[in-house]
């Protein structure tokens, strides 16, 4: 039979079975971009809270009395470290994130394939019984002169046939704009892995480097390291540093808390306004007996409205509040595993009594945070080296000093129990280990009576 004479379904479903071997990879941004852009965004969501802690590092200093102190040579080096660590440890998550969703796409890839493959057997089937039927010319048959009601059961036949014909070419397009999609997203995944293999070498070159750079420096002033150590002035002035910073670290918490209640209650007052705004929309369509179009109008209106778009977006995690930390009194766990160097109360050779504790453990463990709270600390300083400072709300405040590596941010919210550093020696210090404190209200307090070893 002539093709010019075959239905147009049988022709659309010809293309689209001959585009299954034509398939394309559709263009995209580059993964690199995307990633560069979000890492972009993430650093100017912190850079208010760096800002604020820059110009409190800034006016402790400015008050220091001691100068020439031999650890600040070390402290570029152990920052590099830390920086170098912390952004290995989230490649490598980024990493494993990247590879099973390269999985997820390859499982569904397989997947779209065999629908594919389904597909276009069922659409052969079909056509190729339709065109042995010789049913395909519907003008013919209603020239024909038959019985018209047999003319008619044919024709709505026909329909019905063609009616399948077309969803199933309509689901096949489908499955092969999904096929291209998957591909396009399977190939921006292989790049983010190939962005985040150099970007690990680079880091590693890095750290590298500065490790052989501190240890150089720690060999050089091992010596006035060591004297500045046993100063009994040096100890007050490192304890009287870290109570200046948690003073002030404490109004810029109390500022912070107050700006995160001022914009809930401005995201609840929105809330509240949108709400009405739909209840009176929705009473004014019942009032309406011809208003569909309207509604459809003042529905896209209202969804375009700023207190709607404020409505859907989300909203951000509570800030904590002192109860889940005060729950673990008695309960929690120390931060890392090691001896216990150093209690609290006891006193440093001539120095001021310890505020905290020292546990020793080797260098690179995992240091784990004591309770859930908000990282509002995690700089080199004098004393106490990469040291971090968790908010765990209700004025509890933990302290983790001489890390080797800070593995969280300020406004990092973490999770009790959560890696957030790893042991070290910075500042100068003698030993690896951690050193840990517990605050309240400004007040220092025995982790040993807080937790449960």
């Amino acid at each position: 039979m002539p093709t010019a004479r075959r239905p147009l379904a049988i022709l659309i479903a010809a293309l689209a079975l001959s585009a299954l071997g034509d398939l394309e990879v559709l263009a995209a941004e580059p993964k690199s971009v995307e990633r560069a852009r979000q890492k972009q965004q993430a650093e100017q969501e912190r850079t208010e809270l760096r800002r604020k802690l820059d110009d409190l590092k800034a006016d402790i200093a400015n008050t220091e009395q001691a100068h020439g102190h031999a650890a600040d040579a070390l402290a570029s080096s152990e920052k590099a470290i830390s920086n170098a660590n912390r952004k290995l440890r989230e490649l490598a998550i980024e990493q494993q994130r990247t590879q099973q969703q390269l999985q997820a796409l390859s499982q569904d890839l397989q997947q779209l394939e065999s629908a594919i493959a389904q597909q276009r057997k069922r659409l052969e089937t079909m056509l190729r019984e339709q065109y042995r039927a010789g049913q395909e010319d519907r003008l013919r048959l209603l020239l024909s002169g038959d019985n018209p009601n047999r003319i008619a059961r044919e024709l709505r036949y026909l329909g019905y046939v063609t009616a399948e014909q077309i969803k199933a070419i309509e689901q096949l397009q489908r499955d092969i704009a999904a096929v291209e999609t998957n591909k396009s997203d399977a190939e921006e995944a292989r790049a983010a892995l190939d962005d985040i293999a150099a970007e690990q070498r680079e880091q590693k070159a890095v750290l590298e480097k500065e490790k052989s750079k501190r240890k150089a420096l720690v060999l050089k002033l091992s010596d006035k390291l060591s004297a500045q150590r046993k100063q009994a002035g040096n100890l007050s002035r490192d304890e009287a540093r870290l109570s200046a910073l948690v003073d002030r670290l404490a109004i810029v918490i109390a500022q912070q808390r107050k700006a995160e209640e001022e914009e809930a209650r401005r995201r609840a007052r929105a809330k509240e306004a949108a709400a009405e705004r739909e209840k009176a929309l929705a009473e004014k369509t019942r009032k309406e007996s011809k208003g569909q179009s309207r509604t459809a109008t003042k529905s896209a209106e209202l969804a375009k409205s700023p207190e709607r778009a404020e409505q859907a977006a989300p909203e951000p995690p509570p800030a904590p509040d002192g109860s889940a930390f005060a729950a673990l009194r008695g309960k929690g766990k120390l931060p890392v595993k090691g001896e216990l160097a150093a209690s609290f109360g006891a006193k440093r050779a001539d120095g001021p009594s310890w505020k905290g504790i020292f546990i020793k453990a080797v260098e690179g463990s995992e240091v784990r945070a004591a309770g859930p709270g908000e990282v509002v600390f995690a700089d080199w300083m004098r004393g106490f080296g990469n040291l971090m400072i968790v908010d765990h709300g209700g004025q509890y405040l933990s302290i983790y000093g001489n890390n080797q590596s800070l593995l969280k941010r300020p406004g990092d919210r973490i999770k009790a129990g959560e890696v957030i550093a790893t042991v070290g020696n910075s500042g100068g210090n003698e030993h690896s280990g951690l050193y840990f404190e517990l605050r309240h209200q400004g007040r220092a307090i025995d982790p040993l009576a807080w937790l449960n070893r």
